[in-house]
């Protein structure tokens, strides 16, 4: 296939604002996709190449803006899943040079709207409203397959490149070969805010209150003495932890996997800093030097796997036990079970006492969904804080010279992209700002007289008083004293709170 009928679909999707149509135009490309395409062109629609980043900076892409356009479309989706092949491979002296000829050539014969659709899917910048649910709804049109069973297989899978291939070629027996199986990390479940535990208690019922750790999340798997350890993004990290894998290894059993989270804690068994913690998972790793000072327990809250027992369908009650009855109570994270809203509420003052930020609340009888933004997990923090995306940042004021004021972005789960909420430049120290420079700088995809815009990537844990409504920005709300607490390296866009969160806060009414 070529590129253009690519890009003509995605200029389809990103013009329609209903999902049924821009999941029509998506399971109509689909099904005129050769097998061996599906692989690549369902990443594209996702936003991003199958290969991931691939060394293109916004330096590299602003310096191709002189490259004439090609007359007529030429390009195949081969031709560029074979030149983003080449671009990941290169490392080392003189592979920026190397990079910026092969793309050149690539950009070359692309035609203008090639062009675009090649430098914004580089870019991290292709908002054409295709988010993973979109495609998931699209496979399943395509395929004649249920929605609920491709989702399912996408949540093991954490793929759904490779699950498209197999429902759209192989069919839906075919699908059974996606299982929780040890070392095939699945997506971590995620968590919906709620105000307090007593609007927890009175969603959820019956529920389990535990602790929420300012940690780093971790899903380890064990075979006999064979342990691998995966942070949130299935980023295998078990060099960094050693004391997690000498944890799982003391585990009563053969085969298992749980979740949790990995936390540095004082010698008073009060939590470092989140910021601390994630010295240990740092790119230049140095295990042997940090291990003393700064020792990593590791709490697991989780079970998702038993000794060939699969348990993701099972209530959490159940997953409960069976942790429980394995995992010594010094590496289970702490929690109580209730519906009565006085108990959880000190409960959760308790875990504020000793330096944690808040609690989770979560239904007995809840199966994990993996990868998703599950109903019966709710948090519940002490301050009022969403995880939103920068969008842009501003030169400004007395910090002349460094971007200073942030512009905050909810990810729109219904349209794709995101929606803005209001700017900040409270809460950032003269380090933030010295990082936050360099970095946005780096991913930088445009700029006016005082805006410097950038990829979609950067993720912020921003403290608010309220939510108002506000003329001022196109969704219609704006958080009022926004202030940055701190960056979330380990969460990516797709982690980050959607706008459909902060409109039922909004409802709800946000004043703290």
């Amino acid at each position: 296939m070529r590129l253009a009928d690519v890009v003509s679909v995605s200029h389809a999707v990103a013009r329609t604002s209903g999902r049924l149509e821009k999941t029509q135009h998506l399971a109509d490309l689909l099904t005129r996709l050769p097998s061996d395409e599906i692989g690549i062109v369902v990443p594209f629609l996702s936003g991003s190449p199958r290969q991931g980043r691939i060394g293109i900076g916004g330096a590299m892409l602003s310096s191709m803006r002189d490259i004439p356009p090609a007359d007529a479309p030429s390009l195949e989706i081969r031709d560029v899943d074979a030149a983003f092949d080449r671009l990941a491979a290169m490392s080392g002296a003189g592979s920026a040079t190397s990079r910026s000829q092969v793309l050149r050539q690539l950009l070359g014969r692309a035609t203008r709207d090639e062009q675009d659709f090649l430098v914004r899917l580089l870019f991290g910048e292709l908002r054409q409203g295709a988010l993973e649910g979109i495609v998931i709804d699209a496979i399943a049109r395509a395929s004649g397959i249920g929605a609920a069973r491709i989702r399912r297989a996408v949540m093991l899978a954490g793929d759904p490149a490779s699950v498209a291939r197999t429902a759209l070629v192989d069919g839906d027996a075919a699908l059974s070969r996606f299982i929780l199986e040890p070392f095939q990390p699945v997506q971590p479940m995620l968590a919906d805010s709620a105000t307090d535990v007593a609007d927890a208690i009175s969603t959820l019922g019956d529920a389990v209150i535990e602790y929420k750790l300012d940690g780093a999340r971790i899903q380890v798997h064990k075979v006999d003495d064979e342990v691998k350890v995966y942070s949130r993004n299935l980023r295998e990290v078990t060099a960094a932890v050693p004391e997690v894998v000498t944890v799982a290894r003391g585990i009563p059993a053969r085969a298992i996997v749980l979740d949790g989270e990995a936390i540095a804690m004082r010698e008073d068994g009060t939590p470092h800093p989140f910021q601390i913690t994630m010295r240990r998972f740092g790119r230049r790793l140095d295990v042997d030097r940090l291990r003393p000072d700064l020792p990593i327990t590791p709490f697991f809250f989780d079970a998702l796997y038993l000794d060939g027992e699969p348990l993701v369908d099972e209530p959490l009650a159940r997953r409960m036990d069976l942790l429980t009855a394995r995992v010594t109570a010094s590496n289970v994270v702490p929690r109580v079970v209730t519906a009565n809203p006085a108990e959880a509420a000190a409960f959760a003052a308790q875990a504020l006492a000793t330096g944690h930020e808040g609690v989770m609340v979560k239904a007995l009888t809840g199966r994990y969904a993996a990868g998703r933004r599950g109903q019966t997990w709710l948090k519940v923090k002490q301050a009022r804080t969403l995880d939103l995306v920068i969008l842009a940042a501003e030169w400004s004021g007395r910090r002349k010279g460094t971007l200073s004021n942030l512009h905050l972005g909810a990810r729109d789960s219904e349209r794709g992209g995101f929606v803005m909420l209001g700017k900040t430049f409270k809460g950032l120290t003269d380090e933030m700002l010295a990082w936050q420079t360099k970095k946005f700088l780096a991913l930088e995809i445009g700029r006016d007289a005082y805006t410097v815009f950038i990829r979609p990537e950067v993720v912020a844990e921003v403290a608010f008083n309220e939510i108002q409504a506000s003329s001022q920005y196109p969704g219609g709300l704006a958080l009022r004293f926004a202030r940055v607490k701190r960056y979330r390296a380990d969460k990516s866009a797709a982690d980050a709170d959607t706008f459909a969160t902060i409109q039922e806060m909004y409802g709800q009414g946000s004043r703290l």
